[in-house]
């Protein structure tokens, strides 16, 4: 694996701060927000400069209970090799449930979500892994994700679930010491044991991210400076490894050009003196890995037994996460063992987040709602979930609206009818069965 440097989370929002900033030795692009074939003009100028570009994945949900997506993993590729990508990165997440193997309705969470530290998720996240690599025409890491509940009856710490992972893959670590620092707040999980068990030779490289505390809840938001805590953790990484590359995150609330060179420098600080301190200042090579497919632990080994046992782990924890999902995002009662205030917090934050993407994807909305839009559309989520991204959640949000002879303004209705239709045809439904068995066949026949 070869090093990386200092970089930056490429947004569009701060796209032509990046260019001016010294220093920045790569970027990470969302993969999802990018097409091959029409790159932004600024990213084709970083990549013209000889700047590293790497797509960082948040869909792809390979801690789900099902088989990775295959054209979810396509566009994957395709990103990869657009930008000349040394590797790809995705999440140890699950961000959907439901469906046929549940016979439950299939939801999306819009965000991403805890996978259980038990051995079946660990098989089921290996076996995924392995179907993403043999897909994939460069390296995968994976990112530790932040949280703000915790499973019932784990079976393994973060360190000892990550570090099996690695060995039983290959696969290489995204550290976000960010998240580290986040489960520490809201799960109480020690960043230094989780330190201690990582195998730090399969780090590719590191997120560094700002959040808030609001009400004994860290929050990771992206959106606010980073914090001396989680540069403490930085340090605590950099005292057991000189990692190939270290990242700053910032999705909302940009700040000044300084304010970024500021935090980078800082970053800087902590890295270096990290190198200094240490024995392992020349560059870290990352296990070549082997994409072969490895048998559950403790399973009886063979193709038919590892099929097998995998396929009892992946309807076992379908229907765990789908019960999950349903309580976040459809009101349903909370699973036994979970914490239900902590529940509360993460289904309104799952809403909230729907709102703001949304509102970006479809900035039309808040547009023609103005302040009517925030309070009308969390009325609208609360227990509605998304099934269908959320390009797909805009036009619903818009039909439920307008079904219900909304927003009161006739000029603001006009205008959403409007957009409503130069995007989904003709115009919404009134409630009842036919109404609704009509705009089904409408959105079948389309496609939606």
């Amino acid at each position: 694996m070869r090093r990386l440097g200092t970089g930056i989370g490429w947004r569009p929002e701060i796209a032509d701060d990046i260019e001016r900033l010294p220093g920045i030795d790569w970027v990470e692009v969302v993969a999802e927000n990018i097409c091959p074939g029409h790159l932004p003009d600024a990213l084709l100028r970083l990549r013209e400069r000889g700047t590293t570009i790497v797509p960082h994945g948040v869909s792809l949900g390979l801690g789900g209970a099902e088989r990775p997506d295959t054209a979810r993993l396509t566009a994957l590729a395709e990103r990869a090799e657009a930008l000349g990508s040394p590797l790809v990165t995705e999440h140890i997440a699950f961000v959907r449930a439901g469906g046929p193997r549940t016979a439950s309705p299939a939801a999306e969470a819009g965000h991403l979500l805890p996978v259980p530290r038990t051995r079946d998720a660990l098989d089921v996240l290996c076996e995924n892994v392995r179907i993403a690599q043999e897909s994939l025409p460069v390296p995968l890491a994976l990112e530790n994700i932040a949280a703000l509940i915790s499973w019932p009856g784990e079976e393994l710490t973060e360190g000892q679930f990550l570090a099996e992972l690695v060995e039983r893959t290959g696969v290489r670590l995204l550290i976000d010491v960010a998240n580290l620092h986040t489960n520490h707040v809201n799960r109480g999980e020690d960043p230094a044991a989780a330190l201690d068990a990582l195998p730090t030779s399969a780090i590719a490289y590191v997120h560094v991210a700002g959040g808030v505390e609001r009400d004994g809840v860290w929050h990771d938001s992206h959106a606010h400076p980073v914090t001396q805590p989680v540069l403490d953790v930085l340090a605590e990484l950099c005292a057991r490894t000189a990692p190939p590359g270290v990242l700053l995150e910032r999705d909302d609330n940009f700040p000044a050009t300084g304010e970024l060179a500021a935090e980078l420098d800082a970053i800087r600080g902590v890295v270096a003196k990290g190198v200094r301190n240490t024995s392992e200042a020349d560059a870290v090579t990352a296990p070549a890995g082997s994409t072969a497919a490895t048998a559950p632990a403790g399973s009886v080994t063979g193709p038919e037994a590892v099929e097998e046992a995998v396929e009892g782990a992946r309807g076992r924890l379908a229907l765990a996460q789908a019960s999950l999902l349903s309580s976040l995002v459809a009101g349903t009662p909370a699973p036994e063992g979970f914490d239900r205030r902590r529940l509360g917090v993460q289904s309104r934050a799952l809403v909230a987040k729907r709102a703001d993407v949304v509102g970006k994807v479809a900035p039309e909305l808040p547009r023609i709602l103005g302040t009517g839009y925030r309070p009308a559309f969390l009325d609208y989520a609360l227990g509605r979930p998304m099934t269908a991204g959320y390009r797909r959640d805009a036009l619903a949000f818009a039909e439920h609206l307008l079904a219900a002879e909304r927003p009161e303004d006739p000029a603001a209705r006009r205008q959403l009818t409007q957009w409503w239709q130069e995007r989904s045809g003709p115009a919404p439904v009134r409630p009842g069965p036919a109404a609704r068995l009509a705009r089904a066949a409408r959105l079948a026949l389309l496609g939606r």
